[in-house]
């Protein structure tokens, strides 16, 4: 059942009044997809206790980098990246991850950050997964600062078009550091669209590696005024 606490529906009024006079999604609107392969090199001793993170494995992923709130190109934004990795949880059964741009610090690294350039830092999760028996945040750390990269989507779209990009998929409990457990690589394949497919964390999970549920009441308010909005 729905929840109907007092952020779910802040949220959901919020949204709704946005997407309503915009005309269009109240969080990321536009979008670039392109694709992408993660290589998971796996771990000694099955160290996550997770088979996503502790077999070796490539996957194929759609990837879609986004403006949090539309703001114009000339302003920062939150950027958020979301992946769709195929197959994550065997045949037909994908993983949704959904990250934003945030802080590099340990205080820092949860907290949304606006930025005016996309592929300068790290991206993380806002909520905390649960990693086998550990309470853990996610992120994607580019090894590259690709600092040349500034305003919106268009410029990152003519940057992956002859520059590859590479992003070290990390895992960290509270107070720890990043430890990488994959690399995501994004291919000279790229089909351009702004349409997102419905990425949804809770629903396309993978065994041992969910999203805690500190968010998702909030979450969902969110997307269902939007929705309401756009009605």
């Amino acid at each position: 059942m729905m929840s109907t606490s007092t952020p779910h529906r802040l949220a959901r009024t919020a949204s709704r009044y946005v997407a309503r006079r915009r005309r269009a999604p109240a969080l990321h609107p536009d979008g670039v997809n392109c694709s992408a392969v993660l290589t998971v090199a796996g771990s000694a001793h099955r160290a996550w206790g997770v088979p996503l993170l502790d077999e070796p494995g490539t996957y194929r992923v759609t990837a879609r980098w986004s403006r949090a709130l539309g703001l114009p190109e000339s302003l920062p934004d939150g950027f958020g990246l979301a992946l769709r990795v195929e197959d994550a949880a065997g045949p037909g059964r994908p993983w949704d991850l959904l990250l934003t741009t945030s802080g590099s610090g340990r205080l820092l690294r949860h907290v949304p950050l606006p930025r005016r350039r996309p592929l300068a830092g790290p991206y993380g999760t806002l909520t905390a997964y649960r990693v086998g028996r550990r309470t853990c945040w996610l992120a994607a750390l580019p090894r590259a600062p690709h600092r040349a990269v500034r305003g919106g989507l268009r410029a990152v779209q003519e940057h992956l078009l002859d520059t590859e990009v590479v992003l070290d998929l990390c895992v960290a409990a509270r107070g720890q550091p990043w430890r990488p457990v994959a690399a995501l690589t994004v291919t000279p394949v790229l089909p351009w669209t702004g349409t997102s497919l419905g990425y949804d964390p809770y629903r396309c999970s993978v065994p041992g590696l969910r999203p805690t549920a500190r968010l998702r009441s909030l979450r969902e308010g969110a997307y269902g005024g939007s929705r309401d909005g756009r009605r």
